[in-house]
């Protein structure tokens, strides 16, 4: 960036950061005292709510033990069982028996007087009608709730569902209202049915309305909705108490922010933060590269390879990266990236595919790292995928220190992963230690694959692999004629672009089901 684009940006982000954090904590103080103001209405709907379910409840009870009574109906036993019923229930104000809707006898009277329930306004899910209707054996002109079962009904006080007081400073007025029959059944004061259908048709959760904020919430299984409600005023002198906290709080922000704004933009454009940036972004995508049989040319695996896309459209070569994660310590983190992006990827599809797998490079770092072994183990189980379909490659230089190495890679051999020594013959070269290393498959590099034509070293190793009974796959393969010798030469696996290059997630399932399909 430029000179004096980079003072224009500091100096714009100076600015901003003089105003912003005061106009936030102003905004802050605003929301604060909202959410608090709508907290309190969310609460006292809840504990509503807890009243009614369990008014309810009380009331499924009742009717649960009346109709465990086996007696003769209206006998003094069975206004006994009644009035006890109805005595050991706080909220159950009396007992009825019923036939086809008319009252027989109840808790209060042995001889009810005749009238006929209407048809129940609900119906719940586990089969209580429920009513609120004036009908009554005292012949009194009052609402009541009612609920039935079998031949026996229950009666409430409909003000019983909604007696709680509240818990803040601020007044809250309620409203119990019957979803079908849009009746309301009880009310601290007179509810605005308007506001109520209105928040019912648009679906809305909470609603301002001149100087009142509504709160609403249904229960289809009760039929009920409770619409609580509460002036605005408490709002506004919420929001003054806290502009008191927010707005030193944002000055003091925008000081501090003034003084750390430089330095933090320089710090931001380190290697290390733009590698933590891109790590914890999930910037660093994967590619995958075929593995295939040079006999058959079938597709027997693939290589995961971390691709790092830059703002401009281009990629950033791993050639650069790679050594940067490892400069900056970071590639631990980088290859965990990796494992997870790996199995989210190709989890399902290796799951499916149980003979195919997919070799995973990894640094001396990453051997020695216990949270990685911890995140492989825990994605195999999550995906339900073999540890034999992950596989390991490690550089020659990661068997620099066997004495610590062999030991990891010996635990990761017997919980079933495969170890593959990565670009043979390019790093330390110490072909005397290769008859211990407890590997299972040696990768010939790309250069010696280039050199097949002048006969030199590839003979030799791939000789040597065959003594010690490993598996070779080969990088770099590009023409018919590598494939060719290779394959004549007894090396069992290839990847190059004679095959592919490699792809995208997408593009990668795509070739390899078209490579599966093709005879």
């Amino acid at each position: 960036m430029a000179t004096r684009h980079l003072v224009s940006l500091v100096t714009g982000v100076l600015i901003l950061s003089v105003f912003v954090p005061i106009l936030l904590s102003v905004w802050l103080a605003n929301r604060q005292a909202h959410d608090d103001f709508i907290k309190e209405l969310d609460s006292y709907t809840e504990r509503v709510l807890m009243r009614t379910n369990m008014v309810t409840k009380q009331a499924k009870e009742a009717l649960d033990q009346a109709n465990a009574f086996t007696g003769v109906p209206c006998s003094r036993a069975h206004l006994r069982s009644m009035r006890q019923i109805s005595y050991i229930h706080r909220y159950i104000q009396e007992v009825l028996w019923t036939e086809h809707a008319v009252p027989q006898c109840s808790s209060l009277e042995r001889h009810s007087q005749e009238f006929t329930f209407p048809p129940p306004d609900h119906v719940t899910p586990d089969g209580y009608r429920a009513w609120l209707t004036q009908q009554n054996d005292l012949g009194l002109k009052r609402f009541m709730g009612a609920f039935g079962l079998g031949n026996y009904m229950v009666m409430i006080d409909p003000g019983s569902l909604i007696d709680v007081l509240p818990a803040g400073t601020n007044k809250i007025e309620v409203a119990l209202i019957g979803i079908k029959g849009q009746r309301v059944i009880a009310s601290t004061t007179p509810a605005d049915m308007v506001i109520w259908q209105q928040m019912l048709k648009e679906k809305l959760p909470t609603l301002k309305n001149k100087n009142a904020i509504y709160n609403l919430r249904e229960y289809p299984d009760l039929g009920l909705a409770i619409l609580t409600w509460s002036s605005i005023k408490p709002l506004e002198v919420q929001w003054h108490h806290q502009l008191l906290v927010w707005v030193p709080i944002g000055i003091l922000v925008s000081l501090l922010t003034c003084f750390f704004i430089v330095r933090l933009l320089r710090r931001l454009q380190s290697p290390h933060h733009r590698m933590l940036d891109a790590i914890n972004a999930n910037d660093i995508s994967v590619h995958y590269q075929p593995i295939v049989s040079l006999s058959s040319g079938k597709i027997v695996g693939a290589e995961a390879l971390a691709r790092w896309q830059q703002p401009d459209g281009s990629w950033l070569s791993p050639e650069i990266f790679i050594p940067l994660a490892e400069q900056t310590g970071l590639i631990t983190r980088l290859t965990e990236r990796v494992i997870a992006n790996v199995f989210q990827d190709l989890g399902k599809w290796l799951q499916q595919h149980p003979d195919f797998h997919v070799s995973i490079n990894l640094s001396v770092e990453d051997l020695l790292s216990p949270s990685l072994a911890t995140l492989l183990s825990n994605q195999l189980t999550h995906w339900q995928v073999a540890p034999s379909q992950i596989a390991l490659e490690l550089t020659e230089r990661g068997f620099a220190d066997p004495n610590k190495t062999l030991p990891v890679l010996t635990r990761y051999r017997k919980n079933g992963h495969a170890v593959y020594i990565d670009d043979f013959g390019t790093g330390y070269s110490s072909l005397s230690y290769l008859q211990d290393l407890d590997v299972d498959t040696l990768k010939i590099d790309k250069s010696f694959v280039d050199a097949l034509e002048y006969k030199q070293v590839t003979p030799h190793i791939i000789e040597m692999a065959k003594s010690l009974k490993l598996a070779m796959v080969a990088e770099g393969v590009e023409t018919t004629a590598q494939r060719d010798w290779l394959r004549a030469h007894g090396v069992q696996y290839g990847q190059g672009w004679l095959y592919s290059k490699a792809l995208p997630k997408a593009d990668f399932i795509l070739w390899a089901e078209a490579n599966l399909r093709t005879p």
